[in-house]
């Protein structure tokens, strides 16, 4: 199953195990209460963690997912009933409804062709209110990240909270203009095994302020690491800030 880890409902239970809180969800929450926001859409919002904690906060949070099943085991947690949870994409945002948006967990990356970046930017510009912004990761392709997303490296083994283990790792099939594809692999001990396939795009920083600025939104900043490093740190990321003027 293509994107099986959001798709496939005995997989989607193992997201919140393989990962929990940690830097990336404070440097959005730091960089969202930087200044006055009261409605903020995370889109792309998986299974709510991040979306959940940021209304019990006070803010009005929309979360939009394409993957019903991430949705759905979102919908069960407590405190979900704060955030206002929506199934789709960018095509089914409101118009000049949101002080700022999020994409976190490189949502931006599976945009893979260029016209769907651009037309999921274009209508992130549409949805948020003047003066609102948009903050997003995106991986630095000269971090080459991919190359550790092998067996050996990536495999990992996660306890399962009714019992069990399931054991998961991810290998490179491809890397074309950019694209990354490959497959995920969850071996469970009760002998079920899946397979999940993924194709995510890196952008250059160049290709992301070229592509921005088409949609109508001024790049106000980019680190290179969650704690606000430059360009080039090892944590090998793209943290963007933007704006509709």
């Amino acid at each position: 199953m293509h994107h099986g880890e959001f798709r496939d409902p005995r997989v989607v239970t193992l997201y919140d195990l393989a990962f929990p809180w940690s830097r990336d969800d404070d440097f959005f929450a730091a960089e969202l209460a930087a200044e006055p926001a009261r409605d903020v859409l995370d889109l792309g919002c998986g299974t709510g963690r991040l979306a959940i904690a940021l209304a019990a906060r006070g803010y009005a949070v929309t979360g939009v997912d394409p993957a019903g099943p991430s949705l759905a085991l979102a919908r069960r947690k407590p405190g979900a009933d704060a955030v206002t949870w929506i199934e789709g994409s960018t095509e089914v945002l409101p118009a000049d409804a949101f002080d700022a948006a999020l994409m976190t967990s490189h949502v931006a990356q599976f945009f893979v062709t260029d016209d769907a970046f651009a037309t999921a930017l274009a209508d992130l510009h549409r949805a948020l209110r003047r003066g609102g912004w948009l903050i997003f990761d995106s991986r630095d392709p000269a971090a080459r990240g991919w190359e550790r997303w092998n067996p050996a490296a990536s495999r990992r083994t996660l306890r399962l909270p009714a019992g069990g283990t399931c054991v998961t790792w991810t290998e490179v099939t491809s890397v074309v203009d950019g694209a990354v594809s490959g497959t995920q692999q969850y071996e469970f001990s009760d002998g079920d095994h899946r397979t999940a396939t993924l194709t995510l795009r890196f952008r250059t920083e160049a290709e992301l302020r070229v592509v921005l600025g088409a949609a109508g939104l001024t790049v106000e900043t980019i680190y290179g690491g969650w704690n606000r490093e430059p360009i080039g740190h090892p944590d090998g990321e793209f943290l963007v800030v933007a704006r509709r003027p």
